[in-house]
């Protein structure tokens, strides 16, 4: 596996060469000529014509983080909609471009945990929300859980969860450490595909 750059010159970054000395820097002409299936291909989101490039790449099999000087939640909806598995601060220190990659590289998705909430929201949106959701996903959960459940994968926050349906937080995060046991998944990403039918791994460590 190859690591490239995909940026314009002069948005080399010292942190990156860190992380990965072997590494190569490139353009979107030159990453469309060099990039292969399972290289790492991490992408900018300030080159013009950015999601076109990741959605070719991803085709040819490559995996792909977009890199953003800006994070928002819209734009990594948009990088994860376009086939990218990573969206990451092109700041970001070398060792968590190292842990961006081994995420992306054994199959899971790695977004900026600020940003999960809404990501999660949308992107279940974006699969269908629920007129996607398949009813034996949920059979094996408890009333209440399935309610935090779809809160959950709708973008809502714990504290949101609790004030809509009345409860506490911590019996939110109670309710969601069962949903994930009883769904074999790990975080609300997770979860977001597996309502929607989807098979990804996701990364996010905490509920």
């Amino acid at each position: 596996m190859v690591h490239f750059f995909v940026c314009h010159g002069r948005d080399e970054i010292p942190r990156w060469r860190m992380a990965f000395p072997e590494s190569s820097w490139v353009g979107p002409t030159q990453a469309m000529e060099r990039v292969g299936r399972g290289d790492l291909a991490w992408v900018m989101s300030n080159l013009d014509g950015w999601e076109t490039l990741v959605r070719g790449l991803a085709d040819r099999g490559a995996i792909l983080v977009v890199l953003s000087y800006t994070p928002d939640p819209a734009e990594a909806s948009s990088a994860l909609n376009a086939g990218a598995r990573g969206y990451a601060h092109a700041l970001s220190p070398a060792a968590l471009l190292r842990q961006v990659a081994l995420v992306t590289t054994n199959q899971g998705i790695w977004v900026l945990p600020e940003l999960l909430t809404s990501v999660v929201g949308g992107t279940f949106k974006a699969l269908g929300g629920r007129a996607r959701m398949q009813g034996d996903v949920l059979a094996a959960l408890t009333e209440r859980e399935r309610a935090v459940a779809v809160a959950v994968a709708e973008g809502r926050t714990n504290k949101e969860v609790a004030r809509e349906l009345d409860i506490t937080e911590r019996t939110v995060k109670a309710h969601l450490g069962a949903i994930f046991r009883k769904l074999g998944i790990r975080d609300r990403m997770q979860l977001v595909l597996r309502l929607s039918q989807q098979e990804v791994v996701s990364a996010d460590p905490s509920h």
